[in-house]
């Protein structure tokens, strides 16, 4: 059966369906804001992760509900993918460069969802993508998938650069801690 799952969120401000598989595959993004779509490709692309997302959203008001409402179906979709998490390593750490840009995430599948988020970014807009959907994409995901998260850019000048360094580490982070190691569950209490 493997590691996968999938989720459909409908509100009345979004239309949302993630095909998830933690053991790679095709990567097919489509949320109608060209910059959100390249970020989200380049998590699954480093996650080494399938995935496909279909999302239709008040655009014309503007990005917020679209972003956070993949964050949370994205959320979602990992945390049913990983089941009980029987062997996953857990843990997962990436420090990634982008130019002159410098990132770091750090996270833990701990089921207590918490983010810690320090990235300033020098511009407001990203194209047609608001830089501050950023935090509340790594938030609602935090949530969703019972992630403890820390992000933080250690230095950069360019909102492009800090955002993409953000989603590309969220994704190597994502991909060593879903790597399966064991055949227990990773933690003295012994359940996640």
């Amino acid at each position: 059966m493997g590691r996968t799952s999938s989720v459909s969120r409908k509100t009345r401000e979004t239309s949302i369906q993630a095909d998830l598989s933690l053991d790679g595959g095709e990567v097919l993004i489509d949320t109608g804001i060209a910059f959100f779509d390249h970020m989200v490709t380049a998590f699954a692309f480093y996650a080494r992760i399938g995935l496909s997302v279909t999302a239709h959203g008040d655009l014309e008001v503007d990005g917020h509900h679209t972003v956070e409402d993949v964050g949370l179906t994205l959320g979602q979709a990992v945390r049913e993918a990983l089941g009980d998490k029987t062997g996953i390593r857990r843990f997962g750490a990436a420090c990634i460069p982008m130019d002159e840009a410098l990132c770091r995430t750090v996270l833990d599948f701990s089921g207590r969802p918490f983010l810690v988020f320090d990235a300033e970014m020098p511009q407001a807009q990203i194209g047609g993508y608001d830089a501050c959907l950023t935090e509340e994409f790594m938030r609602a995901f935090a949530n969703a998938a019972g992630v403890t998260l820390h992000q933080k850019m250690l230095y950069g000048k360019n909102a492009h650069h800090i955002t993409e360094a953000l989603y590309k580490s969220l994704g190597v982070a994502v991909r060593e801690a879903v790597a399966v190691e064991g055949t227990g569950v990773t933690s003295t209490k012994g359940v996640l």
